[in-house]
């Protein structure tokens, strides 16, 4: 919004200071100030609020260490996290942009999976919430929207070298945007992959391939989020530093010189997400303000399912699919560990009569409050683990 007022008023009046909101850098950091700003100052009122209504989580007896003292402690806070991403995604970034759109609509469209989740739990005082097919559908549904767009629309392309000389010894600043299924691979020298790979070369199955993919990626993501989402301030913290190097890689993509530098995929436009990461990290570091232990508010599926499913598209977005094993590699072992310790449980009930597992509880991160070991230190060492695996995933550009 405050993009195209500015811009106008910059061309018609040449108002002093009115350039500045054409940087995508100054509106980054606009968002990201004004973002934390809303969940530090309008946190604390709705907290009270939430407090009053006897909006509290529902806490089962699983015979954890102080886990019975968070009874009654406000949820539902991922509307918080998410009103203080779209306030300054709608007053600083450029809403004509296809990327921020997708962003926009994945906010609001995990955002009230989510919703209804906690509404069922915390209204109906069901607490198995929504069931577990209704999510599914939701995320598949927004998989299908995500991959459709990607495929078909025309904003959405890549800009690529072409060349007429096929020995490459002469250089050709000429470049074509093209359609195309390609995506980042690690740690390769030619770090481009094509699904049409998959099918033999047929682009028609390709664009289908990749909108199966993005139903897996949205999926599997938004759930691991939420499983992550245990203890206090971990979800937001192991959040932070994924959000910023998917912010770091979307700047990179989208600036031509620096793409070209760092030999990465050049995607016209999407350094506008970084507008969108930086309001994101700002609403996760204000929340993490009340979120951390002991937790005065929680951010419950609203926040959860919203934090994976972003995470998830933003990387479709720029093309970084196949690098969220690393950036995402908390959330990968938490969803690995339930996935063990259910399989293992059910093999070892039929073949010995009496389930067995191989944690002391699922996901992990209970696995080691059963050890004993206090909440704030697995937070901090999680939070350290997904800084590392962040730092892994920005070296990729270099190591090939």
């Amino acid at each position: 919004m405050l993009y195209t007022l500015f811009k106008y008023l910059d061309r018609v009046y040449d108002l002093p200071g009115s350039g500045m909101f054409q940087y995508i850098t100054f509106r980054g950091v606009a968002a990201f100030i004004i973002a934390m700003l809303i969940v530090i100052y309008i946190g604390k009122p709705i907290i009270r609020k939430l407090q009053k209504l006897q909006i509290g989580e529902e806490i089962r007896d699983l015979g954890l260490e102080g886990q019975m003292a968070k009874k009654g402690t406000p949820t539902m806070g991922g509307i918080l996290i998410l009103l203080a991403i779209l306030i300054p995604v709608l007053l600083f970034a450029r809403l004509d942009n296809v990327y921020i759109l997708l962003m926009i609509i994945s906010t609001v469209w995990c955002g009230a999976i989510g919703f209804l989740d906690d509404y069922i739990k915390v209204f109906r005082h069901n607490k198995e919430g929504l069931k577990g097919k209704f999510k599914i559908v939701g995320q598949v549904g927004l998989g299908i929207i995500v991959g459709t767009v990607m495929c078909f629309s025309e904003d959405i392309v890549v800009r690529e070298e072409q060349s007429n000389d096929p020995n490459h010894t002469v250089t050709i600043e000429r470049y074509e945007d093209v359609k195309t299924t390609q995506t980042t691979i690690p740690f390769f020298k030619e770090n481009e992959f094509d699904y049409s790979y998959l099918t033999g070369g047929n682009q028609s199955l390709a664009w289908a391939v990749y909108v199966l993919i993005a139903i897996f990626i949205v999926t599997a993501v938004s759930n691991a989020a939420n499983l992550t989402d245990g203890i206090d301030g971990l979800l937001t913290g192991v959040s932070i530093p994924i959000v910023v190097v998917l912010g770091v890689l979307a700047y990179l993509s989208g600036h031509i010189i620096y793409a070209d530098y760092l030999n990465i995929m050049f995607i016209p436009d999407s350094g506008e997400l970084l507008v969108f990461a930086l309001a994101m990290i700002g609403a996760l570091l204000g929340f993490l303000w009340y979120n951390s232990f002991p937790a005065q508010i929680f951010m419950g599926d609203t926040g959860s399912l919203a934090i994976g499913g972003i995470i998830a598209v933003f990387a479709l977005c720029i093309r970084k699919e196949l690098l969220l094993p690393i950036m995402c590699g908390i959330f990968l072992v938490e969803a690995v560990s339930v996935i063990i310790q259910r399989r293992y449980f059910i093999y070892t009930k039929r073949k010995y009569g009496e389930g067995r597992r191989v944690f002391l509880m699922a996901p992990i991160h209970h696995h080691y409050q059963k050890q004993n070991i206090p909440e704030s230190k697995i937070t901090m060492r999680f939070i350290i683990i997904s800084l590392l695996l962040a730092a892994v995933s920005l070296i990729t550009l270099k190591i090939r």
